[in-house]
């Protein structure tokens, strides 16, 4: 099991958690994990080509990963990072 961390942004999808739990080999599966257990959540950080956004940041423990076939082992802790912009 994957602990994933979950900027606020995205809390809604996750009932305000900050951090929540997942399983997958992969980045891939991890996210459709995620989607499973929070519908919705997906879309905001994969595009309909299956690319990260290019807001979004996805770390596998201190490694950003840029593909959704990475590798994630068991114990790796997945962070979700949303860029902020403003005017």
């Amino acid at each position: 099991m994957n602990i994933v961390r979950v900027p606020s942004p995205l809390r809604d999808y996750t009932g305000g958690g900050a951090s929540i739990s997942a399983r997958g080999a992969s980045v891939a599966e991890i996210l459709a994990d995620i989607e499973r257990q929070h519908q919705g959540m997906r879309f905001r950080m994969i595009d309909e080509q299956d690319r990260i956004r290019p807001h979004i940041r996805i770390f596998v423990n201190q490694r950003e990963v840029h593909t959704l076939d990475e590798a994630v082992g068991a114990r790796d802790e997945i962070h979700l990072i949303c860029a902020l912009s403003g005017g």
